[in-house]
């Protein structure tokens, strides 16, 4: 292969590095790093695999694009080795992948389609992503990605139906729905159909899909549909993952989130009643500017009091022009150190909901050959193979996986 791909992020930049990988094909000798502008480590892990790939390889091309490129091209331009930088929309163009087109970034905000790409490869994945939404809508205080992303806009239905279709047809036995903002899918489409009445509809388009997953959903948002396939359709997981981002209501006010945390109770409620066992995950920023020791306690006693086993935790990080950049910081010692105590909360919670497991019967999806995820998406070992399908007996639990046998 002449052309390799370092993604950063999301799995929306996943699944558009193997769009770029499909029409970069005929290009030499060139590195795209496809960045993340979430939070600044990410991009420093960007800057810092750019610098060390043009002294390991310097007669490399390395093209930067993904949302740290869209908001500061200029930046990522001046770095050693790079020829040149794509924007978000003109990275999934085939034009902009010729030996001799150049760097281009366009205005994001004036997107207003999502272009249809047809992919049935994954490199080195057992499960596929598919892109159903694109760009967001909300003003969250700590967030830069609407700027990197554009407004919110939505993959018609049929070009959905086709790659899963395409997918499930490669050999792939789980797919992922995603995007910026998942749960706002549809008001631009004709019929305004909801994120759930797509679901449905792609399961009747497609009942040969063996598993599908939904990625992070805002829990104000979840609409009747999705509430009905998560109580009826088995094949979609037993996982739900929330975008949470704190246990506080004045903190919560503060991140302009739309919901709060009796919103965010009420959901997992339900989806504990209505999927007996449902795996819960969130997404959590630890050390909000303006969070005192108090406000942060609020968090942490609402992660233990709902018992969440998959926390996905970050210590706050300053996104120059926004909001909350200009709010009173929390140090970024004490940040860090609340991330690992939100962290620790959630282990203990994963190991209970582990534990409770055992003696359990799951399908997991084959990783490795040796390791694999349940339907809950816990981590699990058990003899397995990439990309199969594999009945088997959960017979032990550690703090961070399941040990299964075959059944």
């Amino acid at each position: 292969m002449t052309v390799d791909i370092l993604t950063f992020g999301c799995r929306l930049n996943t699944y558009e590095s193997e769009v770029m990988r499909g029409h970069a094909q005929a290009l030499t000798d060139t590195v795209i790093i496809n960045t993340c502008a979430v939070t600044g480590e990410a991009e420093r892990q960007a800057r810092q695999a750019i610098r060390k790939l043009h002294r390991e390889r310097p007669d490399a091309k390395i093209v930067v694009t993904g949302c740290a490129a869209q908001i500061a091209p200029d930046a990522w331009s001046s770095l050693p080795g790079v020829t040149r930088v794509l924007g978000n929309a003109e990275k999934l163009l085939p034009e902009s992948w010729t030996d001799t087109a150049g760097s281009a970034v366009s205005d994001i905000m004036a997107a207003r389609e999502t272009a249809g790409h047809l992919i049935t490869e994954f490199a080195g994945r057992a499960r596929a992503f598919v892109e159903v939404q694109q760009g967001c809508d909300h003003r969250c205080t700590f967030c830069i990605i609407p700027f990197g992303r554009g407004p919110s806009r939505s993959v018609p239905m049929g070009a959905i139906v086709e790659q899963v279709r395409a997918l499930v047809s490669a050999g792939y036995n789980e797919v992922v729905l995603t995007g910026v903002d998942l749960t706002s899918y549809g008001p631009d489409l004709p019929g305004a159909p909801t994120l759930g009445q797509m679901t449905r509809r792609l399961f009747a388009a497609v009942p040969e899909l063996p598993r599908l997953r939904l990625s992070s959903l805002d829990p104000v948002e979840i609409d009747d549909d999705v509430w009905r396939l998560i109580e009826h359709e088995p094949r979609l997981m037993p996982h739900l993952h929330l975008s949470l981002q704190a246990g506080s209501d004045l903190i919560l006010k503060r991140m302009k989130r739309r919901h709060l945390t009796a919103d965010a109770a009420s959901v997992i409620d339900r989806a504990r009643a209505l999927r007996p066992g449902i795996a819960i995950g969130a997404d959590l920023i630890a050390g909000f500017p303006t969070e005192t020791d108090a406000l942060f306690a609020e968090t942490l006693d609402f992660i233990a009091r709902m018992d969440i086993p998959f926390l996905h935790v970050f210590p706050y990080s300053s996104r120059p022009g926004t909001p909350a950049a200009r709010m009173p910081a929390v140090p970024k010692a004490l940040r860090k150190e609340r991330a690992a105590l939100l962290r620790e909360a959630g282990s203990q919670a994963r190991r209970r909901f582990f534990d409770g497991l055992v003696g359990s019967r799951t399908i997991v999806l084959g990783e490795t050959e040796t390791t694999g995820h349940s339907e809950h998406f816990a981590p699990v070992k058990v003899p397995a193979g990439p990309g199969c399908l594999l009945a088997a007996r959960i017979t032990g639990a550690t703090d961070d996986h399941l040990i299964a046998e075959p059944a």
